[in-house]
């Protein structure tokens, strides 16, 4: 891997990347496949127009890194903490990613999609979740205390337990099916 503080365009396959191989460095529209980055500190870590395929975010610090138009597919961000990436310019994506046990207290996730993902006991509390799609997402024990999921679509998720009454949800979208999630908290049965 090169030592620049500026990494552009290049791809990155099979890499096991350490601490001081990431820290401070800005990668824009890069591709990074079967990389592992759970031994990584993202100090200072911008992550632009990037690409990511099957890595393993596992338990990683990404404290204080950016991401800016970041896709992931079929990575692993099991108990990984969001909580504290940079808000500038934040956007990314996620399409078939493990996030069980993942964090995003009080972050402003407007508009971000998730894709076909395991979402178990996720911490969504304060946080915004505005025209968020969750697009076929277990999202069993997921936490939505104090969070705004107005016109987020949930219409094809699973598993969800959401009380209207600690969550703001003006226009979301919700199938039939789950209906039960919203009422689960009154004990009423639907059949």
């Amino acid at each position: 891997m090169t030592h620049s503080d500026f990494i552009f365009n290049t791809p990155f396959t099979n890499q096991l990347f350490s601490e001081s191989e990431i820290k401070y460095k800005e990668f824009e529209e890069c591709t990074f496949t079967d990389c592992d980055f759970s031994n990584c500190n993202f100090s200072g870590v911008v992550f632009t127009d990037c690409i990511f395929y099957n890595c393993n975010f596992k338990e990683a610090q990404i404290n204080y890194v950016g991401l800016r138009n970041a896709v992931f597919n079929h990575c692993d961000f099991t108990d990984v903490n969001f909580a504290m990436t940079d808000q500038l310019l934040f956007e990314f994506h996620f399409n078939n990613c493990v996030l069980d046990y993942a964090k995003f207290y009080a972050l402003k996730l407007k508009k971000m999609t998730f894709t076909n993902c395991s979402m178990i006991a996720v911490d969504f509390m304060a946080t915004n979740l505005t025209e968020v799609l969750f697009d076929n997402c277990n999202l069993h024990q997921a936490v939505f205390t104090d969070a705004i999921a107005e016109k987020a679509d949930f219409l094809t998720s699973y598993n969800f337990t959401i009380d209207p009454e600690k969550t703001k949800l003006r226009k979301a979208q919700f199938s039939k099916e789950g209906l039960k999630g919203l009422l689960q908290k009154y004990e009423i049965i639907v059949r």
